[in-house]
């Protein structure tokens, strides 16, 4: 086995230079190569990292047999072709969200990973966050109850994208938590939206993932606000959870507040809701930055020969979810089921609701 893990980035733009300086932060790894199309990009990354290596060419790149891993960072439009070509060279590849433009491409690449034996891995950061992981604890422990319903909103002003809606730029974060979190897919989705700025790419959407037993998932996806907000809250039958990932400190509230239904009553006069109201704590999370967790996950999934937290089948089913709101969006909202759409991939963690 070698001492380290021999790790190219390819794409240096918008969010490449963070897997960049991560890589190379890594005990375990390497940071071998860096590549992109622009000299530009590129002579600003060297002038940062004198020691690690250039490339324009990423055919090249990848018949480098120092190359043992590669990190892939470019628009959406140019995943499924960069990874299936990394993948079938024989290098563990690593994508950034969301996995693909299609469900077909990413099952196909899931196949390619599972015959070549390498690890692939798609990068959905928030998984890798302890804010994150101290909720699942706590949803898990039973302390909120069962869950009943979930919302988030992400929203901002920007960065607009030329080849994706705003819910395949932004709703992946959510979706990801929320299946980690409600540990099953939903059933079916309906999601609407408009597009003000740019024609055909809907800038403000309302997703709702429908799950079984009447629980949903509601996702507020904008490029169009004026403030950051990145906010989460899971509604439980017991306390609710408030998650808001913009606050320095106290990320975490969970509220002792519910609504119970009496079970017994003769007369109209005899019925009142009767609501509680207890107290309000902040846990106490160790920060640590969830790149850098996601980065060192990929490195020992490739070592030890473990299945990434968010796999290919993970980073899949993400994208099943985004096509369906897709089609929804075409049909003005209209419900469409996840069973309606064709699956091909085997192994997957969890299974569609029922």
């Amino acid at each position: 086995m070698k001492n380290q893990l021999r790790v190219a980035v390819v794409g240096c733009g918008y969010w490449g230079p963070n897997l960049i300086r991560n890589f190379n932060s890594l005990d375990g790894c390497q940071l071998k190569t860096v590549c992109d199309t622009s000299e530009q990009r590129l002579s600003h990354i060297k002038k940062l990292y004198p020691e690690v290596e250039t490339e324009r060419d990423y055919e090249h790149l990848l018949k480098n047999a120092a190359i043992d891993a590669v990190a892939i960072a470019t628009p959406v439009r140019f995943h499924h072709k960069m990874a299936k070509a990394s993948l079938l060279a024989g290098k563990h590849t690593f994508i950034e969200k969301p996995m693909a433009a299609s469900s077909a491409q990413c099952e196909e690449l899931v196949e390619i990973a599972q015959e070549k034996k390498v690890t692939l891995m798609v990068g959905h950061t928030f998984l890798y966050s302890e804010v994150v992981r101290k909720i699942k604890k706590i949803v898990d422990t039973g302390d909120i109850g069962e869950i009943r319903y979930i919302s988030a909103r992400r929203l901002n002003l920007g960065l607009f994208q030329k080849d994706i809606n705003v819910t395949w730029d932004l709703a992946p974060h959510d979706i990801a938590i929320i299946l980690y979190i409600m540990q099953e897919e939903p059933v079916s989705v309906n999601c609407r939206g408009e597009a003000h700025v740019t024609p055909n790419i809907e800038d403000v959407t309302m997703l709702c993932l429908n799950f079984k037993n009447r629980r949903s998932a509601l996702i507020q996806s904008s490029w169009l606000d004026p403030r950051k907000i990145r906010e989460m809250t899971i509604v439980g039958s017991k306390r609710m959870i408030v998650y808001d990932d913009v606050a320095t400190l106290e990320k975490i509230k969970v509220f002792d507040a519910r609504v119970e239904r009496p079970p017994h009553y003769d007369t109209f006069a005899e019925f009142h809701y009767s609501y509680h109201y207890g107290d309000m704590y902040a846990p106490y999370v160790k920060q640590e930055e969830p790149l850098k967790v996601q980065c060192q996950h990929w490195i020992d999934c490739i070592r030890d020969g473990k299945t990434p937290l968010t796999s290919g089948v993970k980073g899949t089913q993400v994208v099943r979810i985004l096509e369906a709101a897709s089609e929804s969006l075409k049909r003005a909202g209209a419900e469409v089921r996840l069973d309606s759409l064709p699956k091909h991939v085997a192994g997957g963690e969890t299974k569609p609701s029922k």
